[in-house]
C-alpha cells in the first residue's frame, strides 16, 4: 500500500549561498527494512540532479537528501529557454509523447520531461536537437545521466537496464 505526500529535497545552492530546495510529489512505499521511508519519485524533478519519475529514493529528513535505492530506468530531460518556451512546448510535449514519454513539469522557461532509456539516446537527443537552438537562447540537458559531483562523468546506471536478458 501507497499513499501520495509531498517531500523536500536539496536542489543546490543560489550565488548567495542560500539552499535551493523543491518540492517533489512521491509515492510512500510502507516497507520493512532497506525500504522503510522509501518513496517512489511521482514526477522528475526540475533542479535536484540525479534522479528521475519513478526511481526509489530513501529519504534523510534531517538534511533534505536522499539515497537512491533503484532506477526506474527513465531518463530525466530539462529543456531550458530565455524566451518564453510555450511554442517549443507545443512541438516538443507531442513528439515526447510519440517515443513513450511524458511532461512532467513546464513552466515559462522550463519543461521537464521522462522517457524510459529503452527509448534510446540517440532518438532523444535527436528529438531534442532539431528543436533547441543554443543561438535562440534555449538548451536542453539530462537530469541523471551524469554525475552531479561534475556534471560530465556517465553514471552508466542504464548498462544493466539495457543488457538483453
Amino acid at each position: 500500500m501507497s499513499a501520495l505526500a509531498m517531500i523536500e529535497l536539496f536542489a543546490g545552492k543560489r550565488p548567495d549561498g542560500s539552499a535551493v530546495v523543491e518540492r517533489l510529489q512521491v509515492k510512500v512505499i510502507e516497507g520493512k527494512g532497506d525500504e522503510s521511508d522509501a518513496c517512489e519519485l511521482v514526477k522528475s524533478p526540475a533542479f535536484v540532479q540525479g534522479i528521475a519519475s519513478g526511481d526509489l529514493i530513501k529519504l534523510n529528513k534531517d538534511e533534505n537528501t536522499f539515497e537512491l535505492l533503484k532506477r526506474s530506468g527513465n531518463l530525466c530531460v530539462r529543456v531550458l529557454s530565455k524566451e518564453p518556451i510555450s511554442p517549443l512546448a507545443q512541438d516538443l510535449i507531442p513528439q515526447f509523447e510519440k517515443l513513450g514519454g511524458s511532461i512532467d513539469f513546464e513552466n515559462e522557461r522550463m519543461l521537464v520531461f521522462s522517457i524510459h532509456v529503452s527509448c534510446g539516446f540517440s532518438p532523444v537527443e535527436a528529438l531534442l536537437n532539431e528543436y533547441i537552438d543554443e543561438e535562440l537562447g534555449s538548451m536542453w540537458v539530462y537530469g541523471n545521466v551524469y554525475d552531479p559531483a561534475d556534471g560530465v562523468t556517465p553514471l552508466k546506471w542504464w548498462l544493466d537496464i539495457l543488457k538483453p536478458q
